[in-house]
């Protein structure tokens, strides 16, 4: 009785160090971010997800889940604080504020007319790896360069997640 007990323990032993091991060296294959709709009173309502992953021809891809936004085209940006939260800009509350300024703005985001945005976006200047600790915005309206919009900015900021 006593050698299978040991036999037993001494399995356990190797497979949790095996899984110790080899957890540490997973590395992360996509990121699911929970947008929520931000005001300058804070942050508000889920609106549902964006899934980020690496994009099969390079660069990251952005597959929205969404509802609950306006229809149209609308500014979609990495910011560089991983934080949703409202600040004060000139004795103003500002939606989202605290998320800091705009690492890289990706392609606009499209919603369709029924408040939903499933169409993914890939931005081909992106690493994955980069994107943990940071935030994803969407403004009100579009700002992508492509767009022809870039010149208007994106409006105020009304939805926001943290990448983790």
């Amino acid at each position: 009785m006593f050698n299978k007990v040991c036999g037993l323990s001494a399995i356990v032993v190797v497979v949790a160090i095996l899984s110790a091991c080899t957890s540490g060296d997973k590395q992360m294959d996509s990121f699911k971010v929970s947008m929520n709709q931000v005001s300058p009173s804070g942050v508000g309502a889920d609106l549902g997800t964006v899934t980020i992953s690496s994009a099969s021809g390079g660069g990251v891809e952005f597959v929205p889940d969404l509802h609950d936004l306006m229809p149209g085209e609308h500014g979609f940006s990495v910011h560089e604080v991983p934080s949703c939260d409202a600040g004060s800009k000139d004795g103003v509350k500002v939606a989202a504020l605290a998320a800091g300024g705009s690492l890289d703005d990706l392609p606009g985001l499209t919603v369709d007319d029924k408040g939903f945005a499933t169409v993914p976006v890939v931005a081909k200047q992106l690493k994955l790896a980069d994107l943990k600790g940071r935030s994803l915005v969407i403004n009100s309206q579009s700002d992508d360069a492509q767009s022809g919009n870039a010149a208007k900015g994106g409006g105020s900021r009304v939805a926001c997640g943290i990448i983790e």
